[in-house]
């Protein structure tokens, strides 16, 4: 009997130290407050003058810059996602030093920007997908874009453009959507350039002269089939940065399909307008009209990314 009573006060004491602690639990813990659209400063490249404005102010102005404006919706919605996560990533790197600023208008030193061309369809992409960037474990991706990329975008970073500074694992190889609807001029061209012509670019590619231009051909390639280098004369030249130096508006892109040298002419033929890295534009327009969401169209050109609300 008195081992029954000890048992039951015991079991007395629990309840009520039980119900004593049942009144001072912890607070519950309050969701972490959602991080705030970001405000940035923008060296007006045509004035001088710096203005801020919130982030999603500015982008209307940069889709409208970067790709025509009367494009359905979600390709716009796709463009948008992309410039907002290139603005971040680059304001994280450091913004455009030259000016001490965030963000500039001038596609040199930032991205394209164009209020005068902003319409409803634009400031309806940027409103849809307010806040949204892409990530890939984490971190901001580089949100390449060009405008077409023939019949099969690049493969790395490194084929399209030589860019070694960071690893891009999220880059991929697809057919490119857009080749179907791109203009005569994206699916075949032709850019002929004197031999002097190519001797300079040349040289301020490598630093070294090409001697005799006898032999113009492409070197290697990528997987992609994009030309990496050039053999132009003696000189090995990297593909991505000849193309730059000989202007990509003429070198419409690296993937080549014939080099003809006729007197003091070289004649390159290619596909796709751009370096084929990322998203196509073209590419996106198709999808686009194929009814598939923004979010379809980035990880359609990007793999193994994650498009998160940032604000």
């Amino acid at each position: 009997m008195a081992y029954r009573l000890k048992l039951g006060a015991a079991l007395l004491g629990l309840l009520l130290l039980s119900q004593l602690f049942a009144g001072c639990r912890a607070p519950a813990r309050k969701p972490a407050p959602a991080a705030q659209e970001p405000t940035i400063s923008l060296y007006v490249n045509q004035t001088g003058e710096v203005k801020r404005m919130k982030i999603e102010d500015y982008l209307p102005g940069v889709v409208a810059a970067e790709m025509e404006p009367t494009w359905p919706l979600n390709a716009l919605a796709a463009q948008a996602i992309l410039a907002r996560t290139f603005t971040m990533k680059k304001i994280a790197e450091g913004g455009v030093k030259a000016h001490g600023t965030d963000a500039s208008t001038s596609v040199e030193e930032f991205q394209a920007y164009d209020p005068t061309r902003i319409n409803d369809n634009v400031r309806r992409a940027v409103e849809m997908t307010r806040g949204e960037v892409v990530k890939y474990q984490g971190d901001y991706i580089n949100a390449w874009f060009y405008a077409s990329g023939g019949p099969q975008t690049a493969a790395s970073a490194v084929e399209g453009m030589n860019f070694r500074r960071e690893p891009a694992p999220y880059i991929q190889s697809v057919p490119d959507p857009g080749m179907a609807i791109t203009t005569a001029e994206n699916k075949g061209w032709t850019a002929g350039f004197s031999k002097a012509e190519l001797a300079a670019a040349v040289r301020k590619v490598t630093g070294q002269d090409p001697g005799p231009i006898t032999t113009v051909k492409v070197a290697a390639k990528g997987p992609s089939g994009r030309a990496t280098q050039f053999q132009v004369g003696r000189s090995t030249v990297d593909a991505p940065a000849l193309r730059l130096a000989l202007g990509n508006d003429r070198l419409r892109s690296t993937l080549i399909t014939s080099i003809t040298t006729t007197g003091d002419r070289v004649t390159f033929k290619g596909e796709g307008y751009g370096h084929g890295v990322g998203m196509s534009q073209w590419g996106a327009k198709a999808l686009a009209q194929q009814g598939k969401s923004p979010q379809d169209i980035i990880k359609y050109f990007f793999k193994g990314v994650e498009l998160v609300k940032a604000w």
